[in-house]
């Protein structure tokens, strides 16, 4: 097979969903309601973390909330490199996706037990979950389409789209449940959209034909219980680990969150240096993974900022907007189904402006673009919380404009940046780099969750300008870099 063909056998051709190939449609429901559940749980996490005990909440510092909200996040993108890992040389993308499913729905029914601990218990089934869904199910996607095919970034970008229907959907049941009700309440109602998430799935496998039903490079024999029982005494040693931390009395809520911090970091930069020095992949492989770092570094940046959009801007607008209407107060949930919504309109035009401009923008281009707009985002945030100082409530539609413009940046780097790493994948670790793509929110998360303590140190206008000048920054400087970047990809757009 040549290196330029993509990995896994065909979906059934012949059947179209909006022009794709229809089992685009089967991943696209099974990937809405996974996230319906994600961000319908995200939505208030924070909230339920910083509420006090009288209101049902952990009464957490905003400081500590933050962090835990940053580093939870990034290790449900971490565990995506060992969930592509089991998917290619275990049990194959689709027994992954369906298992990833089922444990993802199981951590949110724990969370629905009203107690503090279920918390906690069903973020670590989440994170085990979605490791295993997240970088197969589009893995599958990558499948449907030649590796350099222009109608690739369109694919993609609708399969965004069902992304944010179910973040869209998700806050605004889960807000209301969760602020106005129960907490837990909230938790529960994204339990019950993971379960139609799986259903979904298990029953439109006929669609699927043979994509993703085998390994990309099975471990077979002793090579097979080998890994295995690596795996059984990595479990083991982490066990021990938590349990050493636990009767030493440093297994507190800041020791884990730096400690987690510093492992994302240690794994991104290791797990590069071995695909860089594999020897088994080719010359081109190797030039295209040096542009993957590039195009990577980018990409973390980009969501080191902009995923502070569930903790730091969740926070502003639960207490400094003005979110009264009619002598309704909406849940300060709500307006995380802002981002959402315009990723909906703009996805189907983005989706159509990359097919009309085909090779003519590069995607390091694109990526710069992601990232003078995520920075401008924060700019305008610098004003909104200079508006909101000495404890004036502030318009909502601060973050409304605020979150228009990290969407027009989201839709130039994130689509792209996944039909990037399938196409500049090594063949030997095709479902791998897929989690190696999402590593680029863990790394950008991990990091923002302890620069998201900043926030309650620092003045909130200063807090926001620097951030926003710095990306700004780093988008002009990728501006500068594009050629050489392009240069690296060998041939790939």
């Amino acid at each position: 097979m040549s290196s330029d063909a993509p990995v896994g056998a065909r979906p059934p051709a012949g059947k179209t969903f909006f022009g794709h190939p229809r089992a685009l449609s089967t991943l696209f429901l099974t990937e809405m309601w996974e996230r319906f559940s994600f961000y319908g749980m995200r939505a208030i996490l924070v909230l339920y973390l910083t509420a006090a005990v009288a209101d049902g909440g952990l009464d957490i510092g905003e400081s500590s909330a933050n962090a835990v909200y940053g580093t939870y996040n990034a290790m449900v993108y971490l565990m995506a490199l060992p969930g592509g890992w089991v998917a290619d040389r275990l049990i194959g993308a689709r027994r992954s996706v369906l298992w990833g499913g089922v444990v993802i729905a199981a951590g949110h029914y724990v969370m629905a037990i009203p107690t503090g601990w279920s918390v906690f218990a069903g973020m670590a089934l989440i994170v085990l979950g979605t490791g295993l869904l997240k970088p197969n199910i589009s893995t599958m996607v990558g499948d449907l389409y030649e590796r350099d095919s222009p109608r690739r970034d369109a694919g993609f970008s609708i399969f965004y789209m069902g992304i944010n229907l179910g973040a869209f959907i998700a806050p605004l049941i889960t807000g209301f449940l969760g602020e106005k009700i129960n907490w837990h309440l909230g938790f529960g109602a994204a339990a019950v959209g993971m379960t139609f998430g799986v259903l979904q799935y298990v029953l439109g496998r006929r669609n699927l034909g043979d994509a993703g039903a085998r390994p990309a490079d099975p471990l077979l024999g002793a090579d097979r219980r080998r890994a295995l029982t690596r795996i059984g005494v990595a479990t083991g040693i982490l066990l021990a680990a938590l349990l050493v931390l636990l009767l030493a009395g440093w297994f507190t809520v800041d020791t884990v969150v730096n400690l987690l911090t510093v492992v994302t970091v240690l794994v991104t930069v290791g797990y590069f240096a071995r695909i860089l020095t594999d020897r088994e992949i080719s010359s081109t492989e190797r030039s295209r993974m040096k542009a993957y770092v590039w195009l990577f570094v980018f990409a973390a940046s980009f969501w080191l900022i902009y995923d502070q959009a569930g903790s730091v801007l969740n926070i502003f607008a639960a207490d400094q907007t003005d979110r009264s209407v009619g002598g309704f107060t909406f849940p300060a949930s709500w307006l995380q189904s802002v981002n959402p919504i315009l990723i909906i309109i703009g996805a189907p035009l983005a989706a159509a402006l990359w097919l009309k401009l085909g090779h003519r923008v590069s995607t390091p281009t694109k990526f710069a673009v992601g990232l003078v707009l995520n920075g401008l985002s924060f700019v305008l945030m610098a004003a909104a919380a200079r508006a909101a100082v000495g404890g004036d409530l502030v318009s909502p539609l601060w973050l409304v404009a605020v979150y228009a413009i990290q969407v027009a940046g989201e839709l130039s780097l994130s689509p792209v940046g996944l039909s990037a790493t399938t196409k500049l994948a090594p063949v030997k670790y095709a479902s791998q780099m897929l989690g190696l793509w999402f590593l680029a929110t863990a790394v950008g998360d991990a990091i923002g969750g302890q620069v998201a303590r900043l926030a309650g140190t620092w003045s909130q206008p200063v807090y926001f300008l620097t951030f926003g000048l710095a990306s700004v920054v780093l988008g002009l400087a990728a501006v500068m870099f594009t050629r050489q970047i392009r240069h690296l990809m060998a041939g790939i757009h």
